[in-house]
């Protein structure tokens, strides 16, 4: 699932005859330790090399033991080019009498999605509209501009710095949908690119960590609301969440904060402080402790030499420090000389206060009032429609949350550039139709008040289990 190997780690495709294994040995090998998968039959040990792998290597270790075809044809725009680099790590092949899916998994769903697949490809919805996302970013630069010019023109008091934090919000909550384009390889055919880019604009535009953001939504994406996988659900114990949780904690006697009050507490911490406070800490020590700045080079250093030169072209080194610190002189140049520096640093954190609403609402609305609970074993159709739900479209709903109010598709087909979505979705609703598999898509407002309606139920259910079990 990435684009590099180990020579020395597993079989190669020249020995006959190839081994082959039954689902029992390999859901053995889905230990932190010893970590095998299953493409497309093929069977690949990727103990060893998961550390170098490009997504980071949580994200892979999430499938070990597992059938990971259609996670890695989703994650991955080069098929062939990957392939390349895993026949270092090809050890077999599942056994003939063995079916192609894990822990019985429904594989008629598996085959009609993967139908469903390919007519998204026969119709082109995986190729891009670039003017589409050129407009995208120049509207987003347009509001920077007209920010400073407000500011400029009509001085630093209370409603000009007001108005302009306002408009910087937007634009950076838009950046922030921009910068999810290029970080799913949604944009460019050529990976690269799309690196390149989204490293220009989570980096210069909005000041975060290509690598922080990768490592974490990738996991999101490959294990949507599953515990101890997907890091969008680790709420650090400040809420409980879906139905599973809130009882353990209950039973267990767990009260960290009072969580029958958790829809009454998420309005001061929730939305306020995620991005502020929250995720400015995880980027910092992310770039600064785990040193984004220096690259993969000591991490390519025990690959042979073709493949650490592949690697090197079409992987660009990490340089997130380098792009946020533009970020930050950006800033602090174009508005100390108005605000001062004690002032400028304030405006900035009350931009992203704002923003912070923005996203929370956004990004909840589509999965926290979903299922949320331990790993499951469904297949890829299933587990994204079980964890993702839609919100109605119209131009400003589309506008408002980047297109993710077709989660549903964008969690089928992350690759896939969001002003195809719309096209694509009738395809998704008939094959949930075919299995009886709920589709669900409500207005704006609704979806903003399922979000606390979910936080009420599952603390509910958490003092219900704190008082009597």
């Amino acid at each position: 699932m990435g684009k590099g190997g180990n020579q020395g780690e597993g079989a190669t495709e020249r020995e006959t005859p190839m081994p082959t294994f039954s689902w029992e040995e390999i859901q053995k090998h889905n230990l932190r330790t010893d970590k095998w998968l299953v493409i497309d039959r093929k069977v690949y040990n990727i103990t060893k090399w998961s550390s170098r792998h490009p997504g980071g290597h949580r994200v892979i270790g999430h499938y070990a033991g597992e059938d990971a075809t259609d996670a890695f044809r989703a994650f991955h725009r080069d098929l062939d080019f990957v392939r390349k680099f895993m026949k270092p790590l090809l050890i077999g092949e599942l056994a003939p009498e063995e079916p192609s899916q894990d822990h019985g998994k429904n594989s008629q769903i598996t085959e009609d999605f993967q139908a469903l697949r390919k007519t998204a490809e026969d119709m082109n919805l995986f190729e891009s509209n670039h003017l589409f996302f050129l407009l995208l970013l120049a509207h987003i630069i347009v509001m920077e501009s007209i920010a400073w010019f407000t500011i400029f023109y009509f001085g630093n008091g209370w409603v000009p710095t007001v108005i302009t934090a306002f408009v910087l919000a937007t634009s950076q909550a838009q950046a922030g949908w921009l910068q999810h384009d290029y970080g799913h390889l949604s944009v460019f055919k050529k990976s690269t690119w799309n690196h390149v880019v989204h490293k220009f604009i989570i980096g210069h535009l909005k000041g975060a960590s290509a690598n922080w953001w990768n490592h974490r939504h990738f996991q999101h994406h490959a294990k949507p609301n599953i515990f101890h996988k997907d890091p969008d659900v680790n709420m650090l114990h400040v809420f409980v969440l879906g139905e599973w949780q809130p009882v353990e904690y209950g039973k267990k006697k767990l009260k960290y904060l009072p969580y029958n009050h958790q829809h009454e507490y998420f309005f001061l911490i929730g939305p306020p402080l995620l991005i502020p406070l929250y995720f400015q800490y995880q980027i910092i020590m992310t770039m600064i402790v785990r040193k984004d700045w220096v690259g993969h080079l000591r991490r390519l250093s025990s690959t042979s030499l073709t493949v650490s030169l592949r690697l090197l072209h079409s992987l660009p080194l990490k340089q997130d420090l380098a792009w946020a610190i533009s970020y930050y002189a950006r800033f602090f140049i174009t508005y100390i000389p108005f605000y001062g520096v004690l002032g400028a640093i304030i405006f900035l954190n009350f931009i992203r206060f704002l923003e912070s609403h923005w996203f929370v609402w956004v990004t909840q609305m589509n999965h926290i009032v979903m299922e949320i609970d331990r790993e499951p074993y469904r297949d890829w159709f299933s587990s994204q429609l079980a964890a993702t739900c839609n919100v109605e479209q119209s131009f400003f709903n589309d506008w408002f949350s980047g297109h993710l109010n077709f989660q549903i598709e964008h969690h089928l087909f992350p690759t896939m550039p969001r002003h195809n979505f719309h096209k694509v979705a009738p395809l998704v609703k008939s094959l949930c139709a075919k299995y009886g598999i709920e589709y669900q898509e409500k207005p704006l407002l609704r979806a903003l008040q399922d979000i606390i309606r979910s936080l009420k139920k599952s603390g509910e259910l958490w003092l219900d289990a704190y008082l009597h079990k």
